[in-house]
């Protein structure tokens, strides 16, 4: 083995934090957003054309721009934010930008395929907006956006290699500074292994996770 484990290990770790970070960062904005494409689209109980519209043009524009543009683009804001456009902390601000959008659609399908009945329900009974969105809508709807997680988490951990090829570091920078641009084949295969196993499990406890909450 050419290098060590702690070198392997720390980006393991940082790949980890690039991940997480980002990953809660999608989730958190990303579920509001979902919400409220939902609720002002045409028979939305706040529908408003021109805000939706406005939404989801912004939307697409983010997850329509491929990752290593974005990523370059926001470099003066990432600066901005983080104090530096390479590293770890720097990473994370592209990769959350890139991901919001992206969960915030998966979120928004998953949403889509509540009941209706269960929202006209609840209005007849007199529920308000908030209760309905918070006690049906989301419950409702959870193995879903739980799918849309484990998707959003895979794809950043893609998105997170191919960060280390502008120094982002973490596992994709370990593989293209040591592997490809040394020509040390065994650091490449090493971290395309890492890689598998991290990605097999993110999945598999996704996995687990949706159908705990349909045997519920």
């Amino acid at each position: 083995m050419s290098l060590s484990i702690d070198r392997y290990w720390q980006a393991f770790v940082d790949t980890l934090i690039m991940v997480g970070v980002s990953g809660t960062i999608a989730f958190l904005v990303g579920i509001p957003l979902a919400v409220l494409l939902i609720i002002t689209s045409p028979g939305g109980f706040l529908q408003s054309p021109r805000i939706n519209q406005i939404l989801g043009s912004v939307i697409n524009g983010f997850r329509a721009t491929p990752f290593i543009v974005l990523m370059v683009a926001l470099i003066p804001f990432t600066r901005l934010v983080a104090g530096t456009s390479i590293g770890v902390w720097a990473a994370i601000v592209p990769l959350a930008i890139s991901a919001t959008p992206f969960f915030a659609r998966i979120a928004e399908v998953s949403l889509r395929e509540v009941d209706p009945g269960l929202i006209e329900a609840a209005q007849a009974m007199g529920c308000r907006k908030w209760d309905i969105v918070r006690h049906i809508l989301l419950p409702e709807a959870l193995p879903g956006i739980i799918g849309g997680v484990t998707i959003t988490l895979v794809t950043l951990i893609s998105a997170s290699a191919m960060a280390g090829a502008v120094g982002a570091g973490g596992l994709g920078d370990l593989a293209i500074r040591y592997g490809y641009q040394r020509f040390d084949t065994p650091v490449m295969l090493i971290v395309i292994a890492i890689l598998i196993v991290l990605v097999t499990v993110v999945q598999r406890c996704g996995d687990l996770y949706i159908r705990w909450l349909k045997n519920r």
